[in-house]
């Protein structure tokens, strides 16, 4: 069964609520293809390697949450740029990317996913336009614990910095390149920050603010989100799916 393209973009365009992010890239069509979509492929990042892969599995839309056309990008369509976006023109194959409204959505979300995997009930949310999660364990463990569960979870041993031997009563998170918020989090009453990658600072500010940071991996941390939007739209239209998960170890 077929969807035309305008009809799945307004769609998740309104279950995402994109209107209402302030976002470093557009959230929607970025590459024109063909009209009428029947066979979907996901990906967390429109690499050369995911697009190649929507060809061989002949897909006629390709929807992710790292696409194209970032805020202080380089214009110019050369080199890497022009072979994914030649190939995707080519083939005349759609791009759907949405970034921050992905992260955020209550359902579907990169962060609400995550939580699922590992075990984390939300009870609040914080951040910059309300992109941190807040919660608890489903059931009391530390830290190390929760380290272990996180590395079966995901498939991925995460960078721990903090006590293993302290019980998380609260618990922060936020997928990806979320670590600029720790700043701020480690003022807040929390034992632990979960995101996807870290940076210098955060040891220093782990080890002297006593709230513990787990870097559970960019991808790994995002590899849900689309699953979970595309098996959503599959269902919805009726349409063969098919997810491209290109090992990123970062």
């Amino acid at each position: 069964m077929a969807v035309a393209r305008e009809q799945l973009t307004d769609y998740i365009g309104q279950l995402l609520q994109i209107d209402r992010f302030k976002d470093y890239c557009p959230n929607g069509l970025q590459v024109e293809g063909r009209r009428e979509i029947t066979r979907l492929a996901t990906a967390v990042t429109a690499s050369l390697a995911a697009v190649e892969g929507a060809v061989a599995a002949g897909a006629d839309a390709l929807l992710v949450h790292h696409g194209y056309f970032w805020k202080n990008e380089s214009a110019p369509v050369v080199g890497t740029k022009k072979a994914r976006i030649g190939t995707l023109l080519a083939h005349d194959i759609n791009l759907l990317a949405y970034h921050l409204p992905l992260d955020a959505h209550e359902t579907l979300g990169n962060n609400a996913q995550l939580a699922q995997r590992l075990d984390l009930v939300a009870d609040g949310r914080c951040g910059d336009q309300d992109l941190v999660w807040l919660g608890a364990p489903a059931a009391p463990l530390t830290l190390g614990e929760f380290a272990a569960h996180a590395a079966e979870a995901l498939e991925r041993q995460p960078l721990v910095i903090g006590d293993t031997g302290r019980t998380l009563r609260r618990v922060a998170w936020c997928t990806g390149g979320a670590q600029g918020y720790f700043h701020e989090l480690a003022t807040h009453d929390i034992d632990c920050f979960v995101t996807g990658e870290a940076s210098e600072f955060v040891t220093h500010l782990a080890r002297e603010s006593g709230v513990a940071f787990v870097a559970a991996g960019h991808h790994a941390t995002e590899r849900y989100g689309v699953r979970a939007l595309g098996a959503h739209l599959a269902e919805r239209f009726a349409l063969d799916l098919v997810h491209l998960d290109i090992d990123n170890p970062v």
